[in-house]
């Protein structure tokens, strides 16, 4: 007998689907992903340490729609959250200044 004989030909046997690596970032990127854990240390019972970590890779879209854009407030990651930092802080430095200058001159003047 050969193949055709037995039909092999018309149904073929599935085998493992070839997968890219870039095709499971671009899904996982897409969806997104949430690794959790937490790690105790306890010593007779009493709890010494505990870390908590929670892990969500996904695009930026993507986390943006899940509420999360804490980068753009972080002047160590974002240009404009730096620039922000500054204006805040020379605000606040110019309003010290006019009211230590305020009394200075008020106590010149008194």
């Amino acid at each position: 007998m050969t193949d055709l004989d037995l039909g092999r030909d018309a149904y073929p046997i599935p085998g493992p689907q070839n997968t890219n690596l870039a095709d499971i970032l671009e899904r996982v990127l897409d969806k997104g992903i949430v690794i959790a854990g937490d790690i105790k240390i306890d010593l007779l019972d009493i709890e010494l340490l505990t870390i908590r970590l929670r892990l969500f890779v996904a695009s930026v879209d993507t986390a943006k729609k899940a509420g999360i854009d804490w980068w753009e407030t972080d002047p160590a990651l974002s240009s404009r959250a730096a620039r922000n930092s500054l204006q805040d802080e020379n605000r606040e430095l110019r309003e010290r200044l006019e009211a230590l200058e305020s009394k200075t001159s008020e106590t010149s003047a008194g």
